[in-house]
């Protein structure tokens, strides 16, 4: 695992220290925040001159972040955005060159352990998974959840974060899970700019972190704009602290401790940081750092200036209160520093900075060369075996050595033209080119392509089968009492399970999946939420990435739309950004699929496919499957989302046995039904239509095999549709969503993925519900989605279509 070079602050109270231990702290503290300056100024030369493709950085903002940093120890997390390099070069958690490695997206893990080179610059993460998928011990490191762009998208995270030190302080069960906390003392640390609180999901995770009372730190990073947009057009009084004091907590209510400080005020600031995170430490209490009059000296990021946009007044007064320069001016006054020793430092600082970033981008130069004269030198060997193409081939080797700045792409392209210019010659030299195509490609697949799952032994998808037993006597139950057998065995083998949504507690939930399990394991292991899916999201995430196994309840599946930019921005895309480096299990718990009503009978699974890779999509067609799907993700270390059929819970099934051990394979999809007719796919509630239908069709003697796939994604890993297409050689997919939605996705896993276009005899047809949302009633159901006669009828129109004389037309 890559070792993040350590060059922290040390603490300090000024009740303690000397004055030289105190001159010589401030000193290393303005070095770090000049480097960082440093660094912002190349990083924007680097991108202007070409040589990287974008830059956005965190100058103007350092001061704070050197106080932020001095209040943040081992075990804390912190859930920040892309302005925060100074405090994660003050910490410790990530250095010069790796600044300048991700500014170039170097792809090697050792170089940016954030990302691999997958994210832009300043966006941070510490790995806290090993390769064989165990933790590291994260109550002795300092901890960074990594970070997205999106503004403020990193908060609903930065509230499970903080959950999670409440659950370990407050559950004495979870004492034995101490690489993940020391007695709930660690804070999770947020920031944000003024510009993103106006963002719905700070103020819905704001809101829910003072009814929660979590150790969580939020800090707003104020310059008064949001790109171009100034604070009058954002914010409510142009000050988010003031619209925010109704949180304030007073008399023993709930709320926030809310500060206010300049951020050009070094001491103020430090003040301000320790005696607020000594209070979110201590009491449990959230705070917030309303950090105002700061700078932001070269505006947004590369794309533009913001010399466009702030007036020359604004202008003025930012170089004025540049937040370095009120240090300097105050170390100066303090006799902490003189103007000599101070310009020694700064120079310094640049030649350190400076060398840092020619190293970093000697570093991926020098491979990408070596990778260059490769190439380059197969190609012209293979050009002077083409007489006739000799020209036009090393054309393309000169193209690449001469190219200013040549990447992979060039080398890629220069190859891949020469091999179609050459599709009719076959020698030794052009089979070496191809070779070496092959070789680098793999490689590059690692690079650039690896990683939507941790995919290591402790994958669901490696969780050991475990066939469901039934007793003779077996009971038959409502499906909600198999799945509440399941949830309640679950509990008791792990203590590490929590579960929370709305309506999920005192009621257990709105369909009693889990009725009399708060009673039983208690509040703080299943609890009530508000109505927020959004941080009911973000909260799980953190959870999960402190060791713990959350279910976040969505209670209707049309409601995960609202949670949506989280899950996918986020989580699904955790394990891939990070190349690994850190993940989230956490599972989501839904219901959907048929009911009443245009908000309550949704079935959005093109969304949820489209926005959600980097999760699997379980839809069990009954509670007995679910379970079972329980039981494996529980078991695993990859996050899910599970659909429970809306209209399955009062069916019967038979309790299994071992009800809480059973598992279900992911990917592994089941034939219900053989036939030799026609295959039907579907899932979930439609299964019951197509089943149904399937009896009718066997008496008009049209016999179908019908296909449960389990699981979207991944979706049928054994290829059990292509081995029935081979007997039935038609296929008809039904599917609750939109047309051309998920049949659109079940027919290219099916027809693509698994060359099921080769063993049809007829054109593949869905059946799909009405473009439309469904509208409420019985007979708004019956016409808008999949019916037992639409489905008897279109599979009878297949049959009519491949032997009209004996199935003739029934219109």
């Amino acid at each position: 695992m890559p070792e993040t070079t350590t060059r922290a602050t040390s603490k300090f109270n000024t009740a303690e220290l000397s004055f030289d231990d105190f001159k010589k702290i401030v000193i290393d503290d303005y070095r770090i925040g000049y480097e960082s300056r440093q660094a912002s100024l190349i990083g924007r030369r680097e991108v202007l001159t070409g040589k990287a493709k974008f830059g956005i950085f965190g100058d103007g903002k350092e001061v704070a972040q050197l106080a932020m940093a001095k209040a943040f120890r081992a075990g804390d997390w912190r859930a920040g955005y892309y302005r925060d390099q100074t405090f994660m070069f003050a910490t410790g958690m990530s250095n010069m060159k790796e600044f300048f490695a991700q500014l170039y997206a170097n792809p090697d893990i050792e170089k940016d352990p954030a990302s691999g080179g997958r994210q832009m610059n300043c966006h941070y993460a510490t790995r806290f998974v090993n390769t064989d998928g165990s933790w590291v011990n994260q109550a002795e490191t300092m901890n960074s959840s990594s970070d997205i762009s999106t503004t403020a998208g990193q908060i609903p995270r930065l509230l499970g974060l903080a959950y999670a030190s409440k659950l370990y302080r407050q559950n004495k069960e979870l004492d034995y899970l101490k690489q993940f906390s020391v007695n709930g003392n660690e804070v999770a640390f947020g920031s944000v700019g003024n510009g993103a609180t106006s963002e719905g999901s700070f103020f819905e995770t704001f809101n829910a972190g003072g009814v929660l009372q979590v150790p969580m730190a939020i800090s707003i990073w104020d310059d008064a704009y949001a790109i171009s947009v100034p604070a009058n057009l954002q914010t409510t009084k142009e000050d988010i602290s003031e619209i925010l004091k109704g949180f304030q907590r007073e008399n023993g209510s709930n709320g926030y401790e809310i500060f206010k400080v300049r951020g050009w005020d070094y001491i103020a600031l430090c003040e301000t940081y320790e005696r607020a995170i000594n209070i979110c430490r201590e009491e449990h209490v959230p705070v917030l750092i309303h950090v105002t009059e700061m700078t932001q000296p070269q505006g947004h990021s590369t794309s533009g200036s913001h010399e466009r946009y702030k007036s020359r007044e604004r202008l003025t007064w930012e170089d004025e209160h540049d937040c370095l320069l009120k240090m300097r001016e105050w170390m100066i006054t303090s006799a902490i520093s003189t103007e000599i020793e101070l310009e020694e430092l700064e120079a310094e600082a640049k030649r350190y900075v400076r060398e840092c970033q020619r190293e970093a981008a000697n570093e991926l130069a020098v491979v990408i060369k070596s990778e260059i004269e490769e190439a380059a030198a197969l190609i012209e060997a293979f050009a002077e075996t083409v007489p006739g193409k000799k020209e036009a081939i090393s054309a393309l080797s000169v193209g690449v050595r001469s190219s200013i700045d040549a990447g992979r792409r060039e080398i890629f392209s220069a190859i891949r033209k020469t091999l179609r210019l050459t599709t009719t010659e076959n020698n030794v030299e052009r089979q070496l080119l191809t070779e070496w195509l092959k070789v680098e490609k793999a490689k590059n697949t690692e690079r650039y392509n690896s990683k939507l799952f941790t995919g290591t032994p402790e994958s669901p998808l490696y969780v050991p089968v475990v066939p469901a037993i039934y007793n003779d006597d077996a009971k038959l139950l409502d499906g909600r009492e198999v799945l509440n057998a399941a949830f309640d065995a679950n509990f008791a083998r792990d203590k590490s399970i929590v579960a929370f949504g709305e309506d999920l507690g005192a009621i257990g939930d709105v369909n009693q999946g889990f009725a009399g399990l708060q009673a039983k394991y208690g509040e703080i292991r299943i609890t009530d939420t508000g109505i927020r899916e959004t941080s009911i999201i973000g909260q799980g995430m953190g959870l999960a990435m402190r060791g713990l196994r959350p279910i976040a309840e969505i209670q209707y599946l049309d409601y995960l739309i609202y949670a949506i930019t989280i899950i996918s921005d986020d989580i699904a895309s955790l394990s891939y950004r990070t190349m690994g480096g850190q993940k989230a299990p956490l599972i989501i718990r839904t219901r959907g699929h048929r009911l009443e009503g245009i908000w309550h009978s949704g079935s959005p699974m093109s969304v949820i496919l489209g926005s959600m890779r980097g999760f699997h999509i379980c839809v069990p067609r009954n509670m007995t499957q679910a379970a079972g799907m329980y039981n494996t993700l529980l078991r695993g270390d990859e996050p899910a989302l599970v659909i429970e059929c809306l209209n399955g819970y009062r069916l019967k099934e038979k309790l299994p046995a071992n009800v809480g051990e059973f598992t279900v394979p992911l990917g592994k999809a089941e034939v219900l039904r053989e036939g030799n007719d026609i295959t039907v796919v579907s899932y979930g509630s439609t299964l019951r239509i197509v089943q149904e239908a399937s009896e009718e069709l066997a008496a008009m003697g049209i016999n179908i095999e019908i296909i449960d796939p389990q699981t979207l994604y991944p979706f049928d890993t054994e290829g059990i549709c292509a081995v029935s297409l081979k007997k039935t050689s038609k296929l008809l997919v039904v599917d609750e969503d939109l047309p051309g939605a998920g049949s659109a996705y079940i027919l290219q896993k099916i027809m693509e993925g698994q060359n099921g276009y080769y063993a049809l005899d007829a054109q593949p047809k869905t059946l799909t519900a009405k473009e439309h949302r469904p509208p409420y009633g019985s007979d708004g159901d019956y016409f808008s989605k999949p019916s037992v006669d639409d489905v008897v009828e279109t599979v009878y129109a297949m049959m009519n279509e491949a032997n009209p004389s004996k199935y003739p037309a029934i219109y």
